[in-house]
């Protein structure tokens, strides 16, 4: 099933979940609470697992590709040379650092301007995204790193296409390394 749409049914189904509740009651709320902190940590864990068996699996094929330049920050094309195992940490690294700005962010707006909703509204989706991660259906899901799955992944961004896509072909690569774009390895 398409990722957008269950999350606009997991969305529509706190919403009316969340209107039963009385979100002024202390007790509820530390349910709430409890409920929010068991799923962060069960999407910790499930990254950590995941970041395991990359670590575990030491994949040292060298992959090369050409990393789209940025469109806000006007940085150029480069060649990135690296490994399977140096990408995956890279990527499922980022993914753990996404916990830490959700709960900064859910953080500020329940302790500080007192809302509750969003923190009952925010408790599934990190988990759903958890299991929908790219390493994680790889490593724990054991799919082929074919189709979407093949690295280096698509970026995704709210705002469409932010600067286009990674080039692995072989003349793009062989383009970059002439013009001298990056390319050394990181140890």
């Amino acid at each position: 099933m398409n990722p957008q749409v269950t999350n606009i049914v997991i969305m529509l189904v706190m919403m009316q979940l969340a209107k039963k509740l009385d979100m002024e009651d202390p007790v509820i709320v530390n349910y709430i609470r409890i409920l929010y902190c068991s799923c962060q940590a069960a999407t910790f864990l499930i990254y950590q697992y995941t970041r395991s068996k990359i670590v575990k699996k030491n994949d040292m094929t060298t992959m090369k590709y050409v990393a789209p330049g940025g469109l806000m920050t006007g940085q150029s094309e480069t060649l990135e040379v690296t490994t399977v195992k140096d990408y995956d940490l890279k990527q499922i690294d980022s993914s753990i650092k996404s916990i830490y700005s959700g709960l900064a962010m859910m953080g500020f707006m329940h302790f500080y301007l007192h809302y509750t909703n969003p923190l009952f509204m925010q408790s599934i989706s990190p988990v759903k995204a958890a299991l929908e991660n790219n390493e994680v259906q790889i490593h724990l899901f054991g799919k082929a790193a074919t189709g979407d799955l093949k690295r280096p992944f698509k970026q995704s961004s709210m705002f469409g296409p932010m600067g286009g896509e990674a080039k692995t072909d072989k003349k793009s690569i062989e383009e970059a390394e002439k013009a001298g774009m990056g390319g050394v390895k990181a140890e």
